[in-house]
């Protein structure tokens, strides 16, 4: 049996990340068992990294609520973790009469919702905007940004972490029992099983993403349905994030944004997401007929998405919660206090659950604080510094970070100008991360042009260096995905 806790969390995505941040201001000994090596590694990683002004959400839902509270405290966010925003704005563009009746609709819904500077802009306007686009006419949301996926969710868990959070990658959760607590016979622990041991924790937070329904069943709330809804994306190089200052989406059905094309924080450009249902919960492949028809598609609002500029392609899964009919719903964060007392259930968390991680993780933690008084951290700190990135410094900054540190004068990854410092921080991360998308995402190291094509075996090296470990014991991303299985050729010894 491993040791005790107050509370457990399910789940290290953005928004489990968050609730064990919001967890970590109180006196509570906390953990967050993960399956994944690292945080961040299913649908909080893979999507298309837009901060949601609140408008595509119907009135009263917990998706516009949470999505207008976390658009507008972004700033805020960035600041005191150390991830990039930029509230660059959207437009989604429309050309009939029947584009312009909806996005009248949209305005509608999004003042209903509280969500500002909504404006519907002609032609001439828009173009100023986006040069590069084609449309009539559009509605411009002005609040409305990019972010990093990967150093927000990073950010959120080390800022936990260093305020007394465990986290426990490799550890998923197999099943949930009870066991009496104490001469009461009324009172009990949950025990969570995983692989490596048994934890027992008074109280539990169920923010599994694709594995929420799983994990609802352990706590015997039963008959929810979690379907999964695959987009495909592609990735363009940076050359191209000149032609697109802010994301441009289709108008929008009552249920789907459409694809659209979206610039990074970094300067790529994504293209995506399509919409296919998949019962397959962990295949993330990308078939080449989806990235033709996404091109395709995309390319009637931005004509500039051509193969020789693409680099990659990805994938992700959101869960979503329906009804018996197949109708989406709205996130479910509850207690069934008949049921299952004391276990914070959260089910279909998927868009806007990225721009409302922590209105969503404040929602989850005040269902704590109705039942039990919580004493606060003194000790809180809500400041995280992330690594430095050397190439986003001045030539004078630059110098005097060599001069401190010869290692940034190692340049490892040449594509994204990533030093051997900047590895070696991120190698040596406070939640012991040790994959190449671990390094990968800490750093944009391997996410230029060439792929990792030149640099992925020398993180590779320093990852063993570092760390001790064997050839064979690196991993790429996910349990089993080894970059070197074993040597094609012994060298004779000496």
């Amino acid at each position: 049996m491993k040791e005790a806790y107050d509370v457990i969390v399910i789940g290290a995505g953005v928004v489990g990340s968050a609730i064990a941040r919001e967890l970590s201001r109180y006196q509570l000994k906390t953990a967050v068992l993960e399956k994944n090596l690292d945080v961040c590694n299913e649908t909080s990683g893979r999507n298309s990294a837009v901060v949601h002004g609140g408008f595509a959400y119907d009135e009263g839902t917990l998706k516009a609520r949470f999505c207008v509270a976390g658009n507008q405290m972004m700033e805020q966010l960035s600041s005191e973790l150390d991830f990039p925003f930029i509230r660059c704005g959207k437009v989604l563009v429309g050309n009939t009469d029947e584009d312009m009746k909806q996005l009248e609709r949209t305005m509608a819904q999004g003042a209903k919702n509280g969500a500002t500077g909504l404006e519907l802009i002609d032609e001439e306007r828009l173009h100023q905007l986006v040069p590069a686009v084609v449309g009539k006419f559009a509605m411009w949301s002005k609040t409305s940004g990019i972010l990093d996926p990967f150093l927000f969710t990073v950010g959120l868990a080390e800022n936990a972490h260093a305020n007394g959070v465990s986290f426990f990658f490799d550890h998923q959760v197999t099943g949930i029992s009870r066991e009496p607590a104490g001469s009461d016979s009324s009172d009990f622990h949950y025990i969570l099983h995983t692989a490596h041991g048994d934890f027992r924790t008074r109280w539990v937070v169920n923010a599994a993403g694709l594995g929420c329904k799983a994990i609802s069943d352990m706590l015997g709330i039963t008959g929810y349905r979690v379907v999964g809804s695959k987009g495909n994306y592609i990735i363009l190089k940076k050359q191209m994030g000149a032609l697109l200052p802010m994301p441009v989406y289709p108008v929008p059905s009552n249920t789907y944004m459409g694809i659209h094309v979206t610039p990074t924080v970094d300067g790529n450009v994504t293209v995506g997401p399509d919409a296919d249902l998949v019962d397959d919960f962990s295949y993330y492949g990308v078939p080449q007929k989806n990235m033709d028809a996404l091109a395709e598609s995309a390319s009637n609002l931005w004509p500039h998405i051509h193969k020789e500029d693409q680099i990659r392609n990805f994938s992700g899964i959101l869960p979503k919660w329906v009804d018996e009919n197949g109708v989406i719903q709205d996130f479910k964060i509850e207690v069934k206090d008949d049921i299952a007392p004391r276990a914070v259930n959260l089910v279909g968390i998927e868009s806007p659950g990225l721009t409302g991680a922590v209105p969503i993780a404040q929602y989850a933690v005040g269902l704590i604080k109705e039942r039990e008084a919580l004493e606060e951290n003194p000790d809180f700190n809500p400041i995280r510094k992330g690594i430095t990135r050397f190439a986003a410094c001045t030539r004078e900054e630059q110098a005097k970070l060599i001069a401190e540190n010869p290692d940034y004068s190692d340049i490892i990854c040449q594509c994204e100008e990533i030093t051997r410092a900047e590895i070696l921080a991120a190698i040596h991360n406070p939640l012991g991360v040790s994959t190449m998308t671990g390094i990968k995402y800490r750093t944009r190291a391997m996410m230029g042009g060439c792929q990792s094509g030149f640099c992925q075996m020398k993180i590779e090296q320093l990852l063993e260096q570092e760390l001790g470990k064997s050839e064979t014991e690196i991993c790429y991303s996910r349990k089993g995905s080894w970059i070197l299985s074993g040597k094609l050729r012994e060298e004779p010894s000496v």
